[in-house]
């Protein structure tokens, strides 16, 4: 058993009370690592230590935090084989696959708000009274608590930390507490390039997260998460009026119009349907196709899933490895027992092996928009797809959920596609392909899928906070 600690005021420590909880290898099932259990006097430690550094973080100049944020990408490079062991040990997903589809963009992420730190933009001075002038600065907003999902450890933690970096910001971050092994990896690259206290680990549970947001010193909550999750940090931060920054599910609609190039789209569509075993807020799970397509979409659909191999970690030919966590597994499997009479499993539905929390591809069709497996995030390796008559009925059905993260739209009508992207209420429209994301372009939802955006320049802006200076010219 392997003992990871927390990271607060540049060393490694245990919970305060020493308590702490098993961390479980998804393949095996079996617990391989010990992590603390936080409670409030390790809370108050990083906090302390993060607010006392903050004066002095804050006062560093774009270039200096640029430099330090290179640095850690650098790193990052340098110890990808490592980065990649504590990921795949976390989760289970493909070794292959983590480090050319996690390792590469992390690194460029991290480059990005590197460079951003640089490029702050406001308006321009003038007079907008006369013998006066105005001007806007651009500030760090303090403390960050941050908090990370179990589906990509290390991304989402680049994603939370790194723009918060950038702008002068100070950070306690908490892993999900079934995925802590890579997040204390990075915490000790970043801490052999930060000063003492500008960057904390706290490890723990959802009570952990819970006195983070509800700890007085943070000025900004930020999590990525369930909605119950996000819906439960915005009511704990508004008694003292924190700033609060959401990235919740999704249920991202698929709409495939007749016109589409079946294969291709059928190909590039199931993969970025059970990529990660599903468990992606963006994942491509919710098709829509059109009537006159349909059931040769949906043959080749199955035929697709029939093809997609899960399994062990070191198998290259693996697409997607186990589900998170035995509650993951219950609940993806639940939702597939309580399918309705008129719905026809047309792919996997089962649980693969007896031996860590694996579950095959599955297709999912004659379904109504009113079925709880079309309005709720599975969050697993689940496909499903309804029949939709026109381009009409099609909006009203992709939009016709809680969430609105994603989306994609299948055409080689320029004009439609123009006019989905306008119509699709989500705060991602892709066309013709599904789930790229890229440094320089914005993440981030409406409805119940949050608000405030991930990468992009928006992401980083999130992180600062706008001042007036007016002065008189008469002085």
């Amino acid at each position: 058993m392997r003992k990871l600690c927390n990271y607060v005021d540049g060393e490694f420590r245990d919970a305060a009370d020493g308590r702490t909880t098993e961390v479980v290898n998804p393949v095996t099932g079996e617990a391989y690592a010990t992590a603390p259990l936080s409670g409030q006097a390790d809370v108050d430690a990083a906090m302390a230590a993060a607010a006392a550094a903050f004066p002095a973080w804050r006062d560093t100049t774009p270039a200096e935090r640029q430099k330090a944020l290179l640095k850690i990408a650098d790193a990052f490079e340098e110890r990808a084989e490592e980065l990649i062991a504590a990921e795949v040990e976390n989760t289970g997903k493909p070794i292959g696959l983590t480090r050319t589809e996690e390792i590469p963009p992390m690194v460029d992420q991290i480059r990005f708000f590197a460079g951003a730190a640089r490029m702050l933009e406001g308006r321009g001075a003038g007079e907008y009274m006369e013998g006066l002038t105005s001007f806007v600065r651009r500030e760090p907003i303090g403390v960050c608590a941050q908090v990370a999902p179990w589906n990509y450890p290390m991304m989402m933690a680049v994603w939370k930390f790194a723009p918060a970096l950038a702008a002068g910001n100070t950070v306690v971050l908490k892993p999900s507490d079934t995925t802590p092994a890579s997040t204390v990896l990075i915490a000790g690259i970043i801490g052999s390039v930060l000063p003492k206290g500008v960057f904390n680990v706290v490890c723990g549970d959802r009570d952990t997260g819970r006195l983070m947001v509800e700890h007085p010193t943070p000025a900004m909550a930020s999590i990525t998460g369930s909605v119950r999750a996000g819906m439960s940090v915005a009511e704990s931060a508004s008694k003292d009026l924190k700033r609060v920054h959401l990235e919740l599910g999704g249920k991202a609609p698929v709409v495939v119009f007749e016109d589409t190039d079946i294969p291709k789209a059928v190909e590039d569509i199931s993969v970025a349907g059970f990529f990660n075993a599903g468990q992606d807020c963006t994942a491509a799970t919710r098709v829509l196709v059109h009537e006159s397509i349909h059931d040769e979409f949906v043959t080749a659909l199955a035929k697709a899933a029939a093809e997609t191999k899960t399994g062990q970690p070191d198998d290259e030919d693996v697409l997607y490895g186990p589900l998170n966590n035995p509650d993951q597994l219950r609940q993806v499997a639940g939702f597939v027992e309580r399918l309705p009479a008129h719905a026809k499993v047309e792919a996997g539905g089962h649980r693969v092996g007896e031996k860590g929390y694996f579950y095959a591809p599955t297709v999912v069709s004659g379904l109504k928009q009113d079925d709880e497996i079309v309005q709720n995030e599975v969050f697993g390796p689940v496909i499903t797809v309804q029949s939709f008559r026109d381009e009409d009925q099609a909006v009203e059905w992709a939009n016709g959920v809680e969430y609105a993260l994603a989306s994609s739209v299948w055409t080689k009508d320029h004009g439609r596609a123009m006019r989905m992207s306008k119509k699709l209420d989500f705060g991602c429209v892709w066309i013709n392909t599904h789930i790229p994301l890229v440094a320089e372009m914005p993440h981030g939802g409406f409805k119940k899928s949050g608000y405030g955006k991930d990468l992009s320049a928006y992401g980083f802006d999130d992180y600062t906070r706008v001042k007036h200076v007016m002065t008189s010219l008469d002085v």
